[in-house]
């Protein structure tokens, strides 16, 4: 069997979809894909194409590796056990065009591939829904990082032309066509690497959970920050740190950002969302602190000119891509000349991928 698992872009609505709010991601055109064999015992082979790398474990003592890429695999075996799941050993070899530690959700598409492979090999009847919640299960659990479920998500729900509004709460979502003929849709890559589970991510979800708590002292129906106000949040400011102050606000503006985006795509098209994407950066880089110093350059630089639209880091942070709405017909030389400009700083390549909007996970 044969699965193609895609990454995934997100227009707006960063460090959101942990604080039960709004994200709107999509599925691309890269991805990764995954070919499976049952086996005759208990043994779990793995072999990594692009790495030139294999591991082996068996289903009955799964424990956590030295590698780090296993585990992304090894968790959804682990938490398909714990659901009660039959399972026999299994081969699997992966490769894929999804760069690695860009920011465009490389272990979810990992995660999400092997779950629909391993229910349609094993006739295990869940949809792709529980295959989401599985999948982030998986890396909260088992990889470590307090991760939302807005990746796994969008890599199995993807709708070819179409942004998913997913409400991270509840997980309904709405299909927000991305039909755009003039405007295209650029991702440059900064070639510096992220690590979620060794950085920041998680401390930034545990402040965000610090300022919940407190808030819920004076507004005790709150579950989250999708609940807090920005009235409220500044009624209550002297009572939180400012730290988890700039943190909350952030995600509260963040979640506003969304919904305008949402409406804007509907009647204007891409191009009509890039002052939003600029706002989100802004947010990210000095409320949220989440950018490095190659993302801002990247943003920063970007042209003002009527074909460019706007910019922004995309992902969990401290590295990887910015993404950019501008004019197809400006990608060749928008592309040169922001290269050019890294170049020149960082004496480092950057590389620039078009990518277009495209189905989620699929059999071949």
């Amino acid at each position: 069997m044969v699965v193609r698992a895609p990454g995934r872009i997100n227009l707006i609505g960063e460090h959101t979809d942990y604080n039960e709010g709004f994200v709107l991601p999509a599925a691309i055109d890269r991805a990764i894909w995954l070919a499976l064999s049952p086996r005759s015992d208990r043994k779990i082979h793995l072999h990594a194409l692009d790495m030139e790398a294999e591991f082996q474990s068996e289903l009955s003592s799964l424990q956590k590796s030295s590698l780090i890429w296993p585990d992304y695999l090894l968790g959804c075996f682990a938490e398909l056990l714990k659901d009660g799941h039959l399972l026999s050993g299994v081969n699997v070899v992966f490769g894929g065009n999804i760069p690695i530690g860009a920011g465009l959700s490389s272990s979810a598409a990992l995660e999400s591939g092997l779950l629909f492979a391993l229910n349609e090999l094993f006739m295990l009847g869940l949809d792709r829904l529980a295959l989401a919640r599985l999948a982030q299960r998986a890396e909260n659990q088992f990889v470590g990082t307090q991760c939302g479920i807005m990746d796994m998500f969008a890599s199995l729900m993807g709708q070819e032309t179409c942004a998913l509004k997913l409400d991270c709460r509840d997980l309904s979502f709405e299909t927000i066509p991305l039909q755009d003929e003039n405007a295209a849709l650029l991702l440059c890559d900064t070639g510096v690497k992220h690590q979620l589970a060794h950085s920041a991510y998680n401390t930034r979800r545990a402040e965000c959970e610090e300022g919940v708590g407190a808030l819920r002292r004076y507004y005790p129906e709150i579950r989250s920050l999708r609940d807090v106000s920005l009235d409220m949040l500044e009624t209550e400011k002297k009572h939180l740190r400012e730290l988890v102050y700039r943190r909350c606000k952030f995600v509260i503006e963040e979640n506003q950002r969304v919904e305008s985006a949402s409406l804007l795509l509907q009647t204007n098209g891409l191009q009509a969302i890039g002052s939003l994407l600029y706002a989100s950066h802004d947010g990210l880089r000095r409320a949220y602190e989440v950018s490095c110093r190659e993302l801002d350059f990247l943003v920063d630089h970007t042209p003002d000119s009527l074909s460019f639209y706007g910019a922004r880091m995309m992902g969990g942070g401290f590295g990887g891509c910015t993404l950019n709405v501008l004019k197809k017909e400006s990608v060749a030389d928008f592309s040169a000349y922001l290269t050019q400009k890294y170049r020149d700083k960082f004496n480092r390549e950057l590389r620039c991928w078009e990518v277009k909007i495209a189905e989620g996970v699929s059999k071949c």
